[in-house]
């Protein structure tokens, strides 16, 4: 399995984390051997960003690969009176996201990105949710990051959502090096797998998997309603098939998160699964489970079960 770290919460999400136990974090994934690390702009505005690339600097720039995204930038507000962000981050709302998936938004919007990250170039660059502005993202957004791309400002581009119809729009219609799935091919949930994965395949795409633990609420042994879904509150019949299957999972001599891990690893298409983490703690464990994989028992139980 081919680990890497999903930085948003260096952006402080859900919670605070000091600057020392960002760096920290990014230090453990690099000591298990993770070499891929996702920011975005969104993920704090802009702290992600600013930590990962301070705590990478001093590494060997041909040693590790960085995806950001383009498509919300970020926009200083004149009328900030000392109130937080609003969409998750525990941040003060100095600046405002505008969405844009203009040509002059997108290069912008790299710009202050390669800024932030204290670089010259970014290995990835992802439209960032592009299924509510889907034309302008597709037809002006992807054709400037190819412009981009020819530049050499970035390498790989493509496009990164929890939409996968868009995404299999963006494989099928366009040419993208890469997709980035969010929460779509998970162990609770896998719309992905009839339409996007084979396009992927077909296509040569590769498939960044991402938000494997459906945002917490598969990343503990024993799920509760007390778990965030899709960034906010669970709803109790997916709780409920979370906690089926942490059950069958534990008869089986394993655990949920070690089992959502592993099968976000399993279709051919995908090439790197990308897992959050707030604190080396998390990383080593997350490391530790990517290399012990459940008995090949578990997915039949599974499916006779009715959970896959």
């Amino acid at each position: 399995m081919r680990l890497g770290l999903g930085c948003a919460q260096l952006g402080n999400l859900y919670h605070e984390i000091d600057d020392e136990r960002a760096h920290a974090t990014v230090d453990a994934a690099w000591d298990a051997g993770v070499r891929y690390f996702d920011t975005a702009p969104h993920y704090g505005l802009g702290l992600s960003e600013r930590r990962l690339g301070e705590a990478l600097r001093g590494r060997r720039r041909d040693q590790y690969t960085i995806s950001t995204k383009v498509g919300r930038l970020l926009v200083g507000d004149p009328s900030y009176a000392g109130g937080m962000d609003t969409e998750g981050f525990v941040v003060p709302a100095t600046h405002r996201r505008v969405w844009d998936f203009s040509r002059d938004g997108i290069r912008r919007s790299l710009e202050a990105s390669l800024a932030r990250l204290g670089l010259d170039r970014v290995d990835v660059a992802l439209l960032h949710d592009p299924e509510e502005h889907s034309e302008v993202a597709l037809r002006t957004g992807f054709p400037a990051l190819a412009e981009l791309r020819d530049e050499g400002l970035v390498g790989a581009i493509g496009a990164g959502s929890k939409d996968a119809a868009i995404l299999t729009r963006l494989v099928t219609e366009y040419a993208p090096d890469v997709v980035m799935v969010a929460g779509r091919f998970t162990l609770l949930e896998q719309p992905a797998r009839e339409t996007l994965l084979p396009a992927c395949a077909a296509a040569g795409v590769e498939v960044f998997n991402v938000g494997v633990f459906n945002s917490g609420l598969l990343a503990v042994d024993d799920p509760g309603a007390d778990l965030p879904y899709e960034y906010g509150a669970a709803p109790a019949a997916l709780v409920a098939k979370a906690r089926a299957i942490a059950g069958v999972c534990d008869r089986h001599g394993t655990t949920l998160p070690a089992a959502a891990l592993a099968f976000a690893a399993g279709h051919p298409a995908i090439t790197a699964v990308v897992v959050g983490a707030d604190s080396p703690e998390q990383v080593r464990r997350n490391a530790a489970l990517a290399i012990a994989p459940p008995p090949g028992a578990l997915w039949p139980a599974l499916r006779e079960a009715g959970l896959l």
